[in-house]
């Protein structure tokens, strides 16, 4: 079907939608920080979820920044939200078709420049559920920006805000948590 531009431009300065060209007047794009992308594959379970959605579209993830683009009509989905309500709107959706295994924040504060990137070695079961326990312990810690997790290549990585957290602390909360990191693993 071939649509000419002169017909495009009349239909945009009338208002029309056309849904056929994915051309959308109202649409937002919002960037946000991604909860639960915690190994690449992951990307792909929460496009499984968000492929369902009818009126959210996941335009985009960026795993290396655990960031991710969301295009929606919000004057449709969200019509007496105001706009901080947005995101915290959409965290609930996601939550809710993902049974809290992924959520959305808003982008982080902190220049990107000013984080610190620590690692962690661990040890442990080979399993999704098991990598994403240790990285809901991690990113649950206040000034970890981004982590990810996989006990299959035994580390766990997170970008910090050295102002308000550290290495130690993630460390000691892992501990207490009964995972194993490389450094206490008893040989035999």
């Amino acid at each position: 079907m071939t649509i000419s531009n002169a017909f495009i431009k009349t239909a945009m300065a009338m208002g029309f939608l056309l849904v056929a060209l994915n051309v959308h007047a109202d649409e937002t794009k919002t960037k946000v920080r991604l909860f639960g992308v915690f190994s690449p594959d992951r990307e792909k379970d929460l496009r499984k979820i968000t492929d369902e959605w009818v009126d959210i579209k996941l335009e985009s993830v960026d795993f290396k920044h655990a960031e991710g683009v969301f295009v929606f009509d919000a004057d449709k989905l969200f019509p007496k939200a105001k706009p901080e309500q947005i995101i915290t709107n959409l965290d609930n959706k996601l939550r809710t078709s993902s049974n809290s295994t992924f959520g959305i924040k808003p982008l982080s504060t902190v220049a990107k420049d000013k984080l610190v990137r620590i690692e962690i070695g661990v040890v442990g079961l080979d399993c999704k559920a098991c990598s994403f326990a240790a990285y809901n312990i991690v990113a649950g810690v206040d000034g970890v920006e981004q982590a990810t997790c996989s006990f299959k290549e035994g580390l766990i990585t997170a970008l910090i805000d050295p102002a308000k957290t550290q290495k130690a602390v993630l460390e000691d909360t892992l501990k207490k948590r009964n995972v194993t990191l490389k450094q206490d693993q008893v040989t035999k």
